[in-house]
């Protein structure tokens, strides 16, 4: 299925507001910032203090790439993700503040894979889905994430379905609109498998 060209035009336009601040955020100086633990703590009491969340549809931080987390943040900043709470509770907070929570939370471990054991018809499945649409290209064939590529191995596996489906419904943008094409022709079936799959790596 061709990509809407509404769609196109409207995450280009989230793409360049979200790298044009993040590269304002790469000149910004340390002066004047309040400790990244401070302005964290509200953050971890969510997102687990550990880098691991225990909290339902809630992502784990820990091991994400310090670029991705970065420009999320911002983009919590600028409104440009509206997703509460972090929309309020970073309105005003100042560009070093923000690099310097994204550079402690990437120092976070990674979080441990999923407990119960992977199904293999599933695995087998998954494996398919991202072999077809490449999905170990962009986010490392251990998908461990790289710069604004986020981490998906060990996600809570309710928030990947989560986000996989914020993607076809377009409630979720990402920075342009290779997500939203690739899940767009992929079922909720497929999500699932995908979400148990890659919850499951280490």
């Amino acid at each position: 299925m061709a990509p809407s060209p509404l769609r196109s035009v409207i995450n280009e336009h989230i793409c360049m507001r979200a790298f044009a601040v993040v590269a304002l955020m790469f000149a910004a100086t340390a002066a004047g910032a309040q400790p990244a633990q401070e302005r964290l703590a509200p953050c971890l009491a969510c997102h687990g203090a550990n880098g691991q969340s225990d909290m339902p549809d809630v992502p784990s931080l820990g091991g994400q790439p310090a670029f991705y987390l970065m420009a999320q943040l911002v983009m919590f900043r600028e409104r440009m993700r509206a997703v509460e709470p972090m929309t309020s509770m970073l309105q005003g907070v100042g560009d070093a503040d923000l690099k310097a929570m994204a550079d402690a939370i990437a120092k976070l471990p990674p979080p441990a894979d999923a407990t119960s054991p992977a199904e293999p018809a599933r695995v087998e499945q998954a494996r398919a889905l991202i072999a077809r649409n490449r999905c170990n290209i962009c986010h490392q064939p251990n998908f461990s994430g790289i710069e604004n590529v986020p981490r998906l191995a060990g996600q809570r596996e309710d928030y990947l379905l989560k986000s996989l489906r914020g993607y076809k419904d377009n409630s979720r943008r990402g920075y342009d609109t290779q997500m939203a094409d690739v899940v767009e022709p992929l079922s909720d079936t497929d999500f699932a498998d995908l979400a148990h799959y890659l919850a499951r790596q280490k």
